[in-house]
């Protein structure tokens, strides 16, 4: 059986005090939910995919150097097709979908509308992890579609132009293949440690993207300058390998359930600070639908988390 990573004395003071355990959740939130800002701010600087080409290459050097100073075997021969499909999914398809539909959607609305995936994560763990979908996680599901739809029709009821709504259907896009890349994952690879499954399923994923830029952004201007080499470092090493690195740590103390409400955070604060830094309006549409889509989100991660603790019980 292979050892976990020896536990530091700052993983064990969380332990002993879990209430302790919301400092870290806050800051790694706070960082996801400002990083929507850079995102949005660097395509002033140079294409998506040129983007995400550097902050997921940072990323990768990061958390392989962890890895590497942590001096952990890990069978990469025997699982990397199933870390390059996980990467593809979870870091080329997502990021190649979400940083382009940024071009055309605002930072906030676009953080809201990826973080519906726990939305399709509950649907396809009915079809491929046999889980059961209770009638309080139907019913959050379905506010939860509302919320999306509310979003969508408020955009293309006051006109909006079209690229707009192409754009927040590409987001839609990479929550759904963010949800497959979970049970993916839940299907093949949980059992080995997490974090060198993250920071190898990253470097797969960022040598896709790395091909999609070759292909589609080639010759593009690129401004590398203060700023934007700003945006590539925080988005690389801080929102990217460092948060992942301390979620994952985070994953081992606290249920499932916690977490992924946890993450609801996020775009509650990519909302604010693109309201803030980029003046972005939050509008009815937009405050209406992000709240169904949280609200059904929690009803439904919420509902199993009850029925969980209920049948221990009896």
């Amino acid at each position: 059986m292979k050892k976990s990573i020896d536990k530091p004395y700052f993983t064990s003071i969380l332990q002993k005090n879990k209430l302790l355990i919301w400092v870290p959740i806050l800051i790694i939130t706070v960082l996801w939910g400002y990083a929507w800002v850079l995102m949005k701010e660097v395509l002033t600087y140079m294409g998506p995919f040129t983007f995400s080409s550097f902050r997921f290459g940072t990323g990768s050097i990061v958390l392989l150097l962890i890895v590497w100073l942590s001096r952990k075997r890990f069978p990469l021969r025997q699982y990397w097709r199933q870390l390059l499909l996980l990467g593809i999914l979870q870091t080329a398809i997502v990021f190649l979908l979400v940083m382009y539909g940024l071009r055309f959607v605002d930072a906030g609305k676009s953080s809201v509308l990826l973080y519906s995936m726990p939305m399709w994560s509950s649907i396809l763990a009915v079809k491929f992890l046999s889980e059961k979908l209770t009638p309080a996680k139907w019913a959050g599901l379905l506010i939860g579609m509302l919320g999306l739809l509310t979003i969508l029709g408020w955009d293309i009821w006051l006109g909006h132009d079209w690229k707009v709504i192409i754009g927040e259907l590409l987001i839609i896009l990479a929550a759904v293949s963010w949800g497959i890349s979970n049970v993916y994952y839940r299907l093949q690879l949980q059992h080995l440690p997490k974090l060198e499954t993250n920071a190898y399923q990253m470097l797969f994923g960022t040598i896709g993207i790395l091909i999609a830029t070759f292909f589609t952004e080639w010759g593009e201007p690129i401004a590398l300058n203060l700023h934007s080499g700003y945006y590539i470092l925080f988005t690389g090493i801080l929102a990217s390998a460092l948060c992942f690195s301390v979620w994952f740590l985070i994953l081992s103390m606290i249920d499932m359930v916690t977490a992924t409400i946890s993450t609801l955070l996020v775009p509650i604060f990519g909302l604010l600070f693109s309201s803030l830094v980029l003046g972005e309006n939050m509008t009815a549409g937009v405050i209406t639908g992000s709240c169904l889509i949280i609200a059904g989100i929690i009803i439904a991660q919420v509902s199993g988390k009850i029925r969980q603790h209920v049948g221990s019980k009896t």
